[in-house]
């Protein structure tokens, strides 16, 4: 689909009552929501692969609603080690391509230079770099969760 179009549709959601509007075009699908909280249209490119369903990302900021704000503070302390976080928006992938074996796991002693995921963003695969050597300690990000800009992805120890 192509900028022209979304651009129209963008607009067509803006200008009307219209609160939510989905398009499939071949094997590309656009999801454009309306809200009054953001005073933006929201648009949300979803892979191919057909829908998918996202799950929220743990928050540590639900932990004091539960009443265990004190055990739950010490936790992120207790990490050590560098956070790598998301340059962009756009959707987290561990791989090069479905059934790929994943850049990085747990454990693995990287170098300065390798790869550790891909972002997509606007149908574009933005390879992401570790910025320093070290081992993997932590993937904090689901094979195809969308991430937001500064969004924590690995820790590296």
């Amino acid at each position: 689909m192509d900028l022209r179009k979304l651009k129209t549709l963008i607009d067509l959601v803006a200008e009307s009552d219209i609160a939510e509007l989905e398009v499939t075009e071949g094997e590309s699908k656009v999801r454009i929501v309306k809200s009054s909280a953001i005073p933006q249209n929201q648009m949300v490119m979803l892979p191919p692969q057909g829908v998918q369903q996202f799950a929220a990302p743990a928050v540590p900021a639900a932990a004091p609603a539960a009443g265990a704000a004190p055990a739950a503070a010490p936790a992120p302390a207790a990490e050590t080690g560098t956070v790598v976080k998301s340059p962009m928006v756009g959707t987290f992938y561990r791989s090069s391509a479905p059934g790929a074996p994943a850049f990085v796991e747990v454990g693995q002693s990287i170098k300065q230079g390798d790869t550790l995921c891909i972002i997509e963003a606007m149908k574009l695969l933005n390879e992401i770099d570790a910025e320093l050597s070290g081992t993997i300690t932590k993937i904090l990000v689901e094979n195809g969760q969308p991430v937001e800009f500064g969004q924590p992805l690995f820790v590296i120890g």
